[in-house]
């Protein structure tokens, strides 16, 4: 059994793995969590010893197949509680994060299957992250960045990759919510922030920053 600091190290591993290609450095990691580098290179010792990553020193890491289906195991919890605490307690999106954080560590397989049947099998969290089938696959979303986007183009906002509070409450502060269209008007060739017109006839000017973290379809 893992304890919570490896099982949070395994998902942070699949985070980081997903959002670029090869291995994940060691400097990615202590960034990610916080940590000096020398406590990660001790934490991925471990891991390595219990096979759930593959890790060479200078090298990199990457997941075993245990590994990531360990990892995928913690984000189908992760995600199930927050739209339980969205959808059933009435939190907002901009506060399940953390506390979804604490209930992921509760194994009980039993308790998730019954908590998915509750919910209706969704198959989004509240921030429009896929999740994760009972099987352990990711479903594929097609999904591109704002930042992406080209002038003219209608899109309908589908999920944020940035999670933290001050991003989730700036959004609802713009009346950008998941499943609004927006049409991008004008991208300015300095900065390249973006002119937004949503459909309810709001104009708002659009970070890069901000643009990057939002996923459209």
């Amino acid at each position: 059994m893992q304890s919570f600091t490896e099982e949070n190290y395994l998902k942070t591993i699949y985070y980081l793995a997903t959002r670029q290609e090869g291995e994940v450095s060691t400097n990615a990691l202590a960034e990610m969590t916080a940590t000096k580098a020398a406590s990660v290179t001790d934490m991925l010792r471990k891991l390595a010893d219990k096979q759930l990553i593959h890790y060479k020193k200078y090298q990199g890491v990457r997941l075993t197949d245990e590994g990531e289906r360990l990892a995928l195991q913690i984000i189908r919890r992760h995600r199930l509680w927050e739209v339980f605490l969205v959808e059933k307690l009435g939190f907002g999106w901009d506060k399940v994060h953390e506390i979804a954080e604490e209930l992921e560590h509760i194994r009980s397989d039993e308790l998730v299957s019954r908590l998915d049947t509750y919910l209706g099998c969704p198959q989004f969290d509240p921030h429009g992250d896929p999740i994760p089938t009972p099987a352990g696959q990711m479903p594929q979303t097609g999904y591109r960045k704002l930042s992406d986007v080209l002038t003219g183009q209608d899109v309908r906002l589908m999920a944020v990759l940035e999670h933290s509070t001050e991003f989730l409450q700036h959004l609802d502060h713009s009346q950008l919510t998941l499943g609004c269209t927006v049409t991008v008007t004008e991208i300015n060739s300095f900065d390249k922030s973006i002119l937004l017109q949503i459909a309810s006839g709001k104009i708002l000017f659009v970070s890069h920053e901000v643009a990057k973290n939002l996923l459209v379809s």
